[in-house]
This record gives C-alpha cells, sequence and structure tokens, in this order.
C-alpha cells in the first residue's frame, strides 16, 4: 500500500423514518488487502428510486432484490442507500492513487471498498459528468433489450434520467426518429440540448416500432401502449415500488400483437449475458458519457451535509432537475 491509515470518522447517509433522512458519523477502519479508500467527490441521486425509499415504499417481497451494492442497514428503516458516487483514490496500489473511478456505493464521503468494484473514469468523462454512470448503464441495458434500428421511429415517455440517456442512445441510430414525450413542456428544452425531437403525450406521433416507458406512473404506461404501432415492442423501464397499477390491456392491445417488455439492470440483457460481465458492462457506460452534451441533464450541485433537508425537495416529482447533483467538496 501506498499510504498507512488508522481509524477515523466519516459522514454517511441514512434514511431514517419516512420522508426523513439524516448523516450519521461511522468509524472507518484501514483498508483491507485488495480494497482501496476513496474519498467522494460528487454523486448523484436515482430520483425514482431513492424517492421509494425515502417513503419508504420498498414492498417486503423486494427487500433482498432491492439491496444496493455496501448497503448499510436494512428495509425499510434505518438504510444507508445510494448507488452513484464518483471519487478519488487516497489508499491503494501506487498506480491507483489519485486516480478517479466511478462506484455503486451509499451516499458517504470516504469509505473502503474493493478494488473490483470501481471502474476508472476516462480522461475524457468529467468528474461531475461520471456520476451519470449508473443511468447510463441502465439505458445500455434497455437498447440490449429492445433492440432498435436504423430508421426505426422511437418514442420515450418519461424525460428523466433513464428516459433522457435511453432516448440519446437512440438518436445514435442513423435516420432514426426519436421522440421524448413528458407531460411537463419545459422538458422541450432538454430534448433540444441532447438533439431529440419532444412532444407531450397528447401530440405524440403514434405507431412507433418500439417504445420505452421511463415515467414511472401509470398513465404514461398507457401513453406508451397508445403510442406503440403493430407488432411493437414496449420496454418497460418503471419501477413502481408497492404501487398497484390499473392498467388498460383491453382494446387494440391483443388485436395489434403488441409486446411489454420488462428490462431492469440487475441483470444483464439475455442478448448480451454470455459475453458480458456486470463491471464490462459498467465501464462501457462510462464510456458513452463522453459528450459534453449530457452535462445538461445534471442539475446545480448540493452540499453533501444538505442533503438531509434538500432530498424532499431535490426527489419531488414535477421537477425540472433531471439528475440532482451532490457535491462532496
Amino acid at each position: 500500500m501506498a499510504k498507512k491509515s488508522t481509524a477515523e470518522t466519516v459522514n454517511a447517509l441514512w434514511y431514517i423514518a419516512p420522508g426523513q433522512a439524516e448523516i450519521r458519523q461511522e468509524e472507518l477502519g484501514p483498508p483491507e488487502p485488495g480494497e482501496l479508500r476513496v474519498r467522494a467527490l460528487y454523486g448523484a441521486l436515482s430520483r425514482g428510486t431513492e424517492a421509494l425509499v425515502l417513503n419508504g415504499r420498498v414492498p417486503r417481497s423486494e427487500y433482498t432484490r432491492m439491496r444496493g451494492p455496501f448497503m448499510g442497514g436494512e428495509f425499510p428503516f434505518p438504510v444507508k442507500y445510494g448507488y452513484a458516487t464518483v471519487g478519488r483514490v487516497e489508499i491503494g496500489p501506487p498506480e491507483l492513487i489519485d486516480q478517479t473511478v466511478f462506484t455503486l456505493h451509499p451516499h458517504q464521503d470516504r469509505f473502503n471498498i474493493p478494488r473490483s468494484a470501481v471502474v476508472l473514469v476516462p480522461a475524457n468523462v468529467p468528474s461531475q459528468r461520471a456520476v451519470l454512470a449508473a443511468n447510463m448503464e441502465t439505458a445500455l441495458n434497455a437498447m440490449w433489450d429492445a433492440r432498435p434500428a436504423p430508421a426505426d421511429r422511437i418514442a420515450v415517455v418519461g424525460a428523466g434520467a433513464v428516459g433522457a440517456m435511453v432516448s440519446f442512445l437512440c438518436g445514435q441510430l442513423p435516420g432514426a426518429e426519436v421522440t421524448l414525450v413528458d407531460i411537463n413542456p419545459a422538458r422541450a428544452e432538454q430534448a433540444k440540448r441532447i438533439e431529440v425531437g419532444f412532444s407531450t403525450p397528447e401530440r405524440a406521433k403514434p405507431d412507433c416500432d418500439i417504445v420505452f416507458h421511463c415515467s414511472g406512473s401509470a398513465a404514461g404506461l398507457e401513453t406508451a401502449i397508445a403510442l406503440a404501432g403493430d407488432e411493437a415492442s414496449i420496454i418497460e423501464l418503471s419501477w413502481y415500488g408497492d404501487a398497484q397499477l390499473p392498467l388498460s390491456l383491453g382494446g387494440p392491445f391483443h388485436s395489434r400483437r403488441l409486446r411489454l417488455i420488462s428490462s431492469q439492470v440487475g441483470k444483464v440483457a439475455g442478448s448480451h449475458r454470455a459475453r458480458w460481465t456486470h463491471s464490462r458492462r459498467l465501464a462501457a457506460a462510462i464510456e458513452l458519457l463522453s459528450d459534453a452534451r449530457l452535462d445538461s441533464l445534471l442539475g446545480p450541485p448540493v452540499d453533501f451535509v444538505r442533503l438531509p433537508d434538500e432530498l424532499p425537495r431535490l426527489l419531488s416529482a414535477g421537477r425540472d432537475v433531471v439528475a440532482p447533483l451532490i457535491s462532496y467538496r
């Protein structure tokens, strides 16, 4: 190891009751063999998932599957949760000291982590933008599940972080007609910055070849089904926690032979699972963040120490900010 360390006090965010969080101090010992010490620089909130965690809406049946890497505590509360942190290596092999890394770790200012659990951030990806890696990984997995093609008409319903990432990737397909669909007309500016089309639900073009649903609402899923053309696929990326969704599968759903397909990042998409590992997929997602247009998805940095007070606002529905950014500096 390049440096030595003794136990020290670090700070971590814990969700402690419905709508409540606090920063707790924890003792952190020296890294074990094979581990690194990382000092956090930036993080991001996953608005959909962390809003469910904050409000205690993780279903009991999903307690095990919903555990994040290096999560502390147990659902529903208290729980140390989060999975988007970019930091700098302080202790580890000489070749990694001062390197910038991304890892799926809860919101915490310093932590020890296995070397195998971090991915180096390329020099052409700024630290702030690298916090979008988890969202990009989800979007990449969805692309593998959906298999969109050049010249396809594609709608993405829900202009949150994952929806924006999916539409951005689809927009790279030659000749593809890509529309980001959202009830908030202010999201048109966001779509413009990543160079895809925009529409509110009532004006969106139907007869799409593929529709991605990312809104997290029953109304959004109904819109996605309505926009799908004959024999088309609707890729469902939303996770609803303990909510029960009323969903109409009558009307033209069967006569048009539509397909409703689940896509979830916990497993590598079946089309790639035999050849790709989770770490390889995450590294590929970070490489896809080299485009500066994606900076438009980040909100103004919020100081880590202010998170307990700011979380209800940052995670509230209808916010214009796509990816709330946490600063540890």
